[in-house]
């Protein structure tokens, strides 16, 4: 593999133009030329250093990197399109944008916050599971949840063939018919929070994302986004190091013969 460079749909993904499976579609379309010449291979090993690039008639010039955060509503699928029909978040993005991927998602039913961005590497690390990033949510579930019930959630549930991490989980407040948690999660499995609740014999009624490691949703209005200033993305990113760097550390311990 030749050293520097990437390539050429990588190349395009992380100039941030569009998704690399975009970025794919559209090099075998022959709508990307590399020194004057039409190259449909999405593999081909491109330097931007050397090579000029030209997608859809433009010049390629890396597009700085944005970090930007959405209160989603609930109704929202997280998905460029939907084959429902769907409203899908992205249509609440600013016009003019630059191409943007979620970090994550929340699905239809649930609300809160959530991040995109056009650096690819910084969506690894916050994705990374062994960053263990924590994420909170405020959850109304169904039922009086009593204190045992409460210790299970926090020590694990089984879903499927193993068990979840343990988790934060905080009775905010309580009825005779529902119970309102503060849950934090080091994991991302599909739809956690559901499951979870639905192991214990109750279900979510809402589900809302306050936070994002160091980063919290306060009162950001629903339905807006808003770019990242550079010291709110930095702190995510020091954030990532330092739970990386304990999460070596445990590991390294846990390796030491006695």
């Amino acid at each position: 593999m030749p050293v520097g460079g990437k390539s050429l749909d990588r190349l395009l993904s992380r100039a941030g133009l569009c998704s690399r499976p975009q970025a794919q579609a559209a090099i075998v379309a022959g709508r990307v030329t590399v020194n004057g010449r039409v190259l449909r291979d999405p593999q081909a090993w491109v330097d931007i250093a050397h090579d000029q690039v030209v997608f859809d008639g433009a010049l390629l010039r890396p597009r700085p990197k944005e970090v930007w955060a959405l209160h989603k509503p609930v109704g929202y699928v997280t998905t460029t399109d939907d084959e429902h029909g769907r409203d899908t978040v992205y249509t609440l993005l600013p016009a003019g944008m630059p191409w943007l991927s979620s970090i994550g998602r929340l699905d239809l039913e649930s609300s809160g916050l959530l991040l995109f961005t056009n650096d690819t590497h910084f969506a690894a690390s916050l994705m990374d599971p062994a960053s263990k990033l924590p994420k909170v949510y405020e959850v109304r579930c169904k039922g009086p949840l009593p204190d045992a019930v409460l210790v299970q959630l926090r020590n694990g549930v089984l879903l499927h063939d193993r068990m979840t991490l343990p988790a934060g989980v905080e009775r905010i407040d309580d009825d005779d018919r529902s119970t309102r948690l503060r849950i934090t999660l080091v994991e991302g499995r599909n739809r956690q929070i559901r499951r979870m609740l639905m192991a214990v014999c109750s279900r979510v009624q809402t589900l809302h994302r306050v936070r994002i490691g160091p980063l919290e949703l306060g009162d950001h209005p629903e339905g807006v986004c808003r770019r990242l200033s550079e010291a709110e993305v930095d702190s995510l990113r020091a954030a990532v190091d330092e739970r990386r760097a304990a999460n070596a550390d445990a590991a390294a311990v846990q390796r030491r013969p006695c």
